[in-house]
């Protein structure tokens, strides 16, 4: 692509040459202004998979998956991941089918815990696959699940899932709590961008670079939209200020993560 379009160039220049200085002029920055436009986005994409820019590592960005293995990562509440959570081709890869065991498929949870935070990563999935990114996860005894204790990012495919077609349940919304007013997920299998920004109580989720969530934690609304909720059963739910980033497995369907980052604030 990039070969092509500088052989054009090439041509148009010439082309130019022959027209008087002002039109030259002109036209010349007609040219650079669309090259511009149109290389920016190309080479924001050249970045290979997985790797932080200089300017990221300077802002204090920091990879969560490095692209090769599962290090930094462990099954909730085990010491290792499950066998089902996979790395292929530079992404984790969830690998579950009808005959695979529970304990393969475990949430995945970083070691690590966070406490104000940017995210961003990119997923996909295939078609009818059902699935979240949680938060402050807290892996005490007292929590069987993730979702007992961290708020959600859904992941859920709009056009065969049934969650899909549930407020409060679609892809971008803070599962059974906020629901987003538009929707701006990609239909499977391409990739979607997610980004969960959470300081000191403010709560924002971006999907593909669209506001969906914008909401303040462990106030007086906060506690009432848990209470309206299935998560009235589980009394920590929500309340924790520090906690493990998880992706879920114990729904339905693969998945593929990359270019998972984390910035603390």
């Amino acid at each position: 692509m990039l070969p092509y379009l500088l052989k054009k160039i090439e041509i148009l220049e010439k082309q130019v040459s022959t027209l008087d200085g002002k039109y030259q002029t002109m036209i010349s920055r007609i040219s650079l202004s669309f090259l511009f436009l149109f290389l920016t986005p190309l080479f924001s994409f050249c970045q290979t998979a997985n790797t932080l820019t200089p300017k990221e590592k300077s802002e204090g960005w920091q990879l969560l998956f490095n692209g090769k293995d599962l290090k930094g990562w462990h099954s909730f509440q085990e010491n290792e991941t499950g066998k089902a959570w996979q790395v292929q081709n530079g992404m984790i890869f969830l690998n579950k089918n009808s005959k695979s065991v529970e304990k393969d498929y475990a949430d995945l949870v970083t070691n690590d815990e966070f406490e104000n935070f940017d995210l961003k990563m990119e997923w996909k999935m295939e078609p009818c696959a059902n699935s979240g990114v949680m938060f402050y996860v807290n892996e005490s005894s007292q929590f069987k699940n993730t979702y007992e204790s961290g708020p959600e990012m859904q992941i859920a495919d709009l056009a065969c899932n049934d969650d899909g077609r549930i407020l409060k349940c679609r892809a971008g919304d803070l599962y059974d709590l906020i629901s987003a007013d538009t929707e701006w997920v990609n239909q499977a299998p391409q990739w979607n961008h997610y980004e969960i920004i959470a300081t000191n109580g403010h709560l924002t989720f971006y999907m593909n670079g669209h506001k969906t969530v914008d909401t303040q934690m462990w106030d007086e609304h906060w506690n009432d939209m848990i209470k309206n909720s299935k998560f009235t059963q589980w009394p920590g739910f929500g309340t924790f200020k520090k906690g493990h980033i998880s992706f879920q497995g114990t729904e339905n369907g693969k998945l593929w993560y990359r270019n998972i980052k984390i910035r603390k604030l």
